[in-house]
C-alpha cells in the first residue's frame, strides 16, 4: 500500500511559524499510531496567513488545512486529515480556494506543488522543456522570441529584457555574463525568495537560455545575506543541475557551456541598483557606477553583461516553451504577461498573488487581502517598495501596469505592496523615506547624499510647523534636485513617496490647503 502523502512547506515564511515543528508531529504520531504517511516538504503556496498549511494528497486532490500548528496534529489526524475530512482549520481542496483559484499563476505554477530540490518534480511538471526548444534556435531567434514576448525587466525599471539580450548577443567581447539580481531589499516583497527557495530549477533554467541567447559562458546569481535558506536551496539546486547535465560544459549534450555560482550580498541596499551589484561581486565596495557605458556594454569584470532579476528570468523558461505568443495573451497594452504582486503590512490576508497586468489595486487589496488585518479603513498603500509612491484611494481604481502608474507618478515596481490604514501619519512616513535614503545612499553624487539628509531637517521643521510654506517649497525644489540629478533610483526615487504623502494626505503635513494646488 502506497503511503499517504503530507505536504508541509519548507518556505522560510512557513519556517517562521514553526513548518519544522508540524512535519516532526506528523512523523513522531504516525510512527506512535503506526500510520504509513511520507512527510514531503514542498514549497509554499503564498498563502502566509495559513501558515504553516498542511495539504494531504486524497483522490479528489490535494486538501488544505491552516494554520496548522504542532499542537494542532494529534486531533487533525483524530479527525481524518488522512482521508480529507473536514475540521474548523479545513479549506477544501487547495486548487478551489479562492485566493488561489482567481489567479493566474504561470511564473509561479510549481509553487507549492513540488519538491523544490526534486530534478523529476520539476521535469514532470514542464521543467525544461524551454531550455530544450531553446537548443534548437540561434541567439538572434532567441532574442527575437524574447522581444516578441514583451517581457520587461521585474525589478523596477520595467527595461525591455529583448533589448538587453540583443545588445550582449552583439557586443563583440572574448568573455560575456549572465548575472541574476536576488538583492531583493524593497519593503514587503518576497517573489524572488520564494522562487530562490521553492522552484530554484526554474531560475536556473531562465539563466541558461540567456546564457545560450547572447553566447554568455559564466553567470552569477546575487543574493541577499539575509537569505540564508535561498542560498543554501540554489547551491544545492546548481549542483543538481551540474551533475544532471544542466549546467557546465556540455549542457544537454549540446557541447555549450554554462557555470553558474553564487554571490552572497554585502548588505547594502544601494547594491540592489545593477552596477553597484557588479561593484558587488568584483570584491568592491558596493558603489554606483556612472552610465555610460552601459553594462551590456562594459558590465561585470568590464564585459558585455545580461543583468536581470529573479522573476524576469524566472519568466524565460516558459516564454520559450509555450511561445511569445502565449506569454503576450496576458496583461495590457506594453505590460505584457503576469506580475507576482506581494500583499503585506496592514492587510488581512498577506501573501503572494500572480496576475495578468491590468487589474486594479482595489482588487488586489479587498478581493485577494481581505481589507486591512486592524479592521480599520486602509489610508495610502506604498507601491513598489521602500522609493514607491504612496497610493490614494482615488487612485485604486487605476490599472495596474506600468503606463498607467508612470502617469500619475507612481510606479508598479517588484510588486511590492505594503498596506497602512488610517492610523498612519503619512509625514512621518515621508520621514522615514528620507532617512532611509541618507542610510543607504552609497554617498557618490550629492544630490542623493546630501539632499536625503537636508530633507530629513526640512520635514522636521515643517512638522515643527516653521516657517511651514518656505520649508514645503524648499522641500519639493529639494525633491526635484534629487529626482533629476541623482545617479540613480536611490536618490532618484526617493521623493515619490514624499511627494506622494505631502500631495495626498497634506492635513498629515498640518496643511489646510492641498499642496497641489500651490506646486
Amino acid at each position: 500500500m502506497n503511503a499517504c502523502k503530507v505536504f508541509v512547506p519548507r518556505d522560510s515564511a512557513a519556517l517562521a511559524v514553526g513548518a519544522d515543528e508540524v512535519a516532526k508531529a506528523f512523523m513522531d504520531e504516525a510512527a506512535a499510531r503506526g500510520l504509513n504517511i511520507q512527510v514531503v516538504r514542498n514549497s509554499s503556496r503564498g498563502m502566509f496567513w495559513l501558515e504553516t498549511l498542511v495539504e494531504v494528497e486524497t483522490p479528489q486532490g490535494r486538501v488544505a488545512y491552516g494554520p496548522v500548528q504542532a499542537s494542532d496534529v494529534k486531533a487533525l489526524l483524530d479527525a481524518g486529515l488522512l482521508e480529507g475530512q473536514k475540521h474548523s482549520l479545513c479549506h477544501g481542496l487547495t486548487e478551489k480556494i479562492p485566493y488561489l483559484a482567481q489567479q493566474e499563476r504561470l511564473t509561479f505554477a510549481r509553487m507549492g506543488v513540488t519538491e523544490p530540490l526534486s530534478l523529476s518534480d520539476y521535469k514532470a511538471h514542464g521543467g525544461w522543456a524551454g531550455l530544450e526548444r531553446a537548443l534548437s534556435m540561434d541567439g538572434a531567434a532567441m532574442v527575437q522570441e524574447l522581444t516578441e514576448s514583451g517581457l520587461r525587466g521585474r525589478g523596477g525599471a520595467a527595461f525591455p529584457a529583448g533589448i538587453k539580450w540583443r545588445t550582449v548577443l552583439q557586443a563583440s567581447a572574448p568573455q560575456k555574463y549572465v548575472v541574476c539580481n536576488a538583492d531583493e531589499g524593497d519593503s514587503g516583497t518576497f517573489s524572488d525568495r520564494m522562487t530562490l527557495e521553492g522552484d530554484p530549477f526554474m531560475l536556473i533554467e531562465g539563466m541558461v537560455i540567456a546564457a545560450l541567447a547572447v553566447g554568455a559562458t559564466e553567470g552569477y546569481v546575487y543574493i541577499r545575506s539575509e537569505y540564508p535558506h535561498a542560498i543554501d536551496v540554489m547551491r544545492q539546486a546548481i549542483q543538481l543541475s551540474v551533475d544532471a547535465g544542466y549546467l557546465g560544459h556540455n549542457i544537454s549534450g549540446s557541447g555549450k557551456v554554462f557555470n553558474l555560482h553564487i554571490r552572497k550580498a554585502a548588505g547594502s541596499y544601494v547594491c540592489g541598483e545593477e552596477t553597484a551589484m557588479l561593484e558587488s561581486i568584483e570584491g568592491k565596495r558596493g558603489v554606483v557606477r556612472a552610465k555610460p557605458p552601459l553594462p551590456a556594454i562594459e558590465g561585470l569584470f568590464g564585459m558585455p553583461t545580461v543583468i536581470n532579476n529573479v522573476i524576469t528570468l524566472a519568466s524565460v523558461p516558459l516564454i520559450f516553451s509555450k511561445g511569445a505568443a502565449f506569454y503576450q495573451d496576458y496583461g495590457v497594452g506594453r505590460s505584457t504577461g503576469t506580475l507576482p504582486f506581494q500583499l503585506a503590512g496592514n492587510v488581512q490576508h498577506g501573501g503572494l498573488v500572480e496576475k495578468a497586468f491590468g487589474l486594479s489595486l482595489r482588487e488586489l487589496l479587498f478581493d485577494f487581502g481581505g481589507g486591512s488585518r486592524s479592521g480599520r479603513p486602509i489610508k495610502a498603500v506604498q507601491v513598489g517598495g521602500p522609493l514607491g509612491a504612496y497610493v490614494p484611494e482615488s487612485q485604486w481604481d487605476l490599472p495596474l501596469d506600468y503606463e498607467a502608474y508612470a502617469a500619475v507618478g507612481a510606479v508598479v515596481g517588484h510588486g511590492g505592496i505594503v498596506v497602512h490604514d488610517d492610523t498612519a501619519d503619512m509625514s512621518k512616513l515621508a520621514r522615514y523615506a528620507m532617512a532611509f535614503c541618507a542610510l543607504e545612499s552609497c554617498g557618490k553624487c550629492t544630490p542623493c547624499r546630501i539632499g536625503s539628509t537636508r530633507g530629513v531637517e526640512v520635514i522636521d521643521r515643517i512638522r515643527a510647523d516653521h516657517n511651514k510654506e518656505q520649508q514645503v517649497h524648499l522641500l519639493r525644489d529639494l525633491c526635484n534636485t534629487m529626482l533629476h540629478g541623482s545617479l540613480c533610483a536611490m536618490g532618484g526615487m526617493t521623493p515619490y513617496p514624499v511627494l506622494s504623502a505631502l500631495n495626498h494626505y497634506p492635513a498629515d503635513f498640518g496643511i489646510e490647503v492641498p499642496a497641489s494646488e500651490n506646486a
